[in-house]
């Protein structure tokens, strides 16, 4: 009897030794994939960052010296483009939040034949590989030009049209979110109270989503500020989108100029961000 409890004391600490190595090589194999995910993302960034004050006509190692000279080249150099981006991706998100925010309370609160359909169609861009989306937008424009007479390839009015295609979905997707955890009961309230269907999405709908609206405009210009698959194509001499500038620029130069307007969108939009997410807490839409 004395040696059978005493084997089973030494099998229950055994166990417990085991289940602590266990729990001990679970959190060291935790903090390994975090630390290698952390490198992943902010080497380059870094990296980006320090190539950016070389002062060097060609990226070597180790510089000679540092400046911050190529800051103030980003203008005289990129200036077109970055107004030309700037006024398609504004007018990118207007769009998106016109055709998206509707969309998405119709799809979270309408109960209606073919929702389902609805739902895959506006979220279907997602899905699409971007080279290929901007090639067959681009054999469309030009079919449209052929049959229609119009002068939409190399216009901004084209690009406007082929940006939205990829920047509604997301609007979509976060004015749904948004309203996924909002209780009806206020809008149910509302309307038993006598007010419009109007009214309600103004007065009660709308001001619940302003997160996920401010989130989805956010979302719409990054991805048509950056955006380089579809603007490769529907570009033109006279419209040129910062993303295709660079890449032009980068056929005859290897300077760090790149890597000073990479290190200026990266202030910028990380500026927006703090500034956004000080009165509107974004964390709790995109999460």
């Amino acid at each position: 009897m004395t040696t059978s409890l005493l084997e089973t004391a030494a099998g229950r600490e055994l166990g417990v030794a085991e289940h602590g190595l266990l729990a001990r090589l679970e959190r060291t194999g935790v903090a390994l994939i975090i630390a290698i995910g952390a490198a992943v993302i902010f080497v380059p960034l870094l990296l980006t960052i320090y190539l950016s004050v070389f002062n060097e006509k060609l990226i070597l190692f180790p510089p000679r010296g540092y400046t911050l000279a190529w800051y103030p080249a980003i203008i005289p150099n990129f200036g077109a483009a970055i107004l030309t981006s700037f006024e398609l991706a504004l007018a990118a998100v207007a769009g998106s939040l016109l055709i998206g925010v509707p969309a998405g309370i119709a799809l979270s609160r309408g109960n209606f034949r073919g929702r389902s359909l609805l739902s895959t169609l506006l979220l279907a861009p997602l899905t699409m590989p971007a080279i290929a989306l901007g090639l067959a937008i681009y054999v469309f424009v030009v079919l449209i030009d052929e049959h229609f007479g119009t002068a939409l390839t190399g216009s901004l009015a084209g690009l406007i049209a082929a940006h939205l295609l990829i920047t509604t979905p997301w609007a979509v997707r976060l004015s749904v979110a948004s309203l996924a955890n909002h209780d009806r009961a206020a809008e149910e309230a509302a309307s038993s109270l006598g007010a419009r269907p109007l009214t309600v999405i103004r007065r009660v709908t709308l001001p619940a989503m302003r997160s996920g609206i401010i989130a989805a405009a956010l979302f719409c210009f990054i991805i048509s500020f950056g955006n380089i698959e579809l603007a490769l194509f529907l570009t033109s001499p006279g419209v040129t989108t910062l993303p295709v500038a660079l890449l032009q620029y980068l056929e005859y130069h290897i300077d760090p100029l790149v890597s000073a307007v990479a290190v200026a969108q990266m202030i910028l939009i990380g500026a927006i961000l703090l500034a956004l997410d000080r009165f509107v807490r974004l964390g709790q839409v995109v999460r």
